[in-house]
């Protein structure tokens, strides 16, 4: 399930950035964890269903194993945005997909999509990919 969640996700459209900061601020601020390389931070401050997902352990293996050979992030900038009330895999709910271009010292031009998703009244991450 958790695969099909994830590439689901890439066949979603997403629409020009409308601006919403609270959202955008937090996922900038998990994004700044993932980049300072504290990925036990980042994986506790996730969105339950993405702890339920992957274990805080497997996480760092993953993550690791994407972003260490990416370097450091040198710009990103968030060129998309999406409010979805359902995503594949996941339950319904109020969703943000965020499309960012980032370029990384050993990657120009990747695409990272974070999805957030609201959590009482906090946005935090469900999902992390980059192309």
């Amino acid at each position: 399930m958790k695969i099909l969640f994830l590439i689901l996700l890439t066949t979603f459209s997403v629409f020009s950035y409308s601006g919403d900061k609270d959202k955008t601020d937090s996922a900038m601020s998990w994004l700044a964890l993932v980049d300072s390389k504290d990925y036990t931070s980042s994986w506790e401050q996730a969105a339950p269903f993405f702890q339920a997902q992957i274990s805080s352990a497997q996480w760092i293996e993953t993550i690791e194993e994407i972003r260490t050979p990416l370097g450091k992030v040198v710009s990103r900038e968030i060129t998309g945005s999406s409010n979805q009330k359902a995503l594949p895999g996941a339950p319904e709910g109020e969703y943000l997909v965020l499309t960012l271009s980032t370029d990384y010292t050993h990657k120009s031009d990747a695409t990272e999509t974070v999805v957030l998703s609201k959590v009482d009244r906090d946005w935090r991450v469900v999902g992390y990919f980059i192309n």
